[in-house]
């Protein structure tokens, strides 16, 4: 899919509309991160100021000032003279990345598994249906949808919701946004190749059975089957 059908599938990029107490900089960043996370803003896409101001309708200096924050991020290059830069997709980043959100997700899913009440189950069952429609929907699509992303952010953030630890939820809500532009690709490229709901279906049984290690285990495959998929695709497009 090239970038102007990304665009018009995934809609075009939302003007910036500052929330209560957000400051015009504030907004600004929010927003960019979000376009940036879902490829509105391409891997590799020039931030040109001149151009951000018309498509966000939103003066230099917030722009300016949402950039450089970005860029402490990672989400975006700071190049000199030449201005500013979405961060290219780097195979290694997301490997690492995806070390560092396994471990986190592991140890919140099996607190999650114990400590989870009749509720949580309730939950993990509501988002588990959610996650397989979407799954199925996947199947002949040309793209990734955010209604997909959506579904499956809610699957994997139920089932670690009752590990009662904010400060390991807050580390893997950060992962897990640094992590999502590197997904999209990845499920992209493996469109109709990967049984994506036997892969959610089979965590969500674990889970229910209360089985941790083997929730973890699945858990961790599953991770790792995006990332090999996404450096896979990396290294073909590299060899082209």
């Amino acid at each position: 899919m090239n970038e102007a059908s990304m665009q018009k599938a995934q809609g075009s990029a939302p003007g910036i509309a500052p929330e209560q107490g957000e400051t015009l900089a504030q907004a600004a960043y929010r927003t960019l991160r979000v376009d940036i996370i879902c490829g509105r803003r391409p891997p590799g896409e020039r931030l040109r100021i001149e151009r951000l101001k018309t498509i966000y309708g939103i003066g230099p200096t917030p722009l300016r000032e949402a950039l450089q924050k970005l860029s402490m991020d990672g989400l975006v290059l700071v190049e000199g003279n030449r201005g500013f830069t979405v961060a290219p997709l780097d195979p290694d980043e997301f490997l690492d990345l995806n070390t560092a959100r396994t471990a986190v997700e592991k140890e919140a899913l099996r607190l999650s598994i114990a400590r989870g009440d009749d509720d949580w189950e309730a939950r993990v069952v509501a988002a588990s249906y959610l996650m397989a429609k979407e799954d199925a929907a996947l199947d002949g699509a040309s793209y990734v949808p955010d209604s997909w992303e959506k579904a499956n952010s809610a699957f994997h953030s139920t089932l670690v919701s009752a590990c009662g630890s904010s400060w390991l939820l807050r580390t893997r809500a950060g992962l897990h946004d640094l992590c999502e532009r590197y997904r999209r690709a990845a499920v992209y490229q493996k469109l109709g190749k990967r049984d994506l709901g036997a892969e959610h279906s089979e965590i969500e049984k674990a889970v229910l059975d209360r089985d941790a290690e083997r929730a973890c285990a699945l858990t961790e495959k599953h991770f790792a089957l995006t990332a090999e998929t996404l450096v896979t695709a990396t290294a073909e497009l590299g060899a082209k």
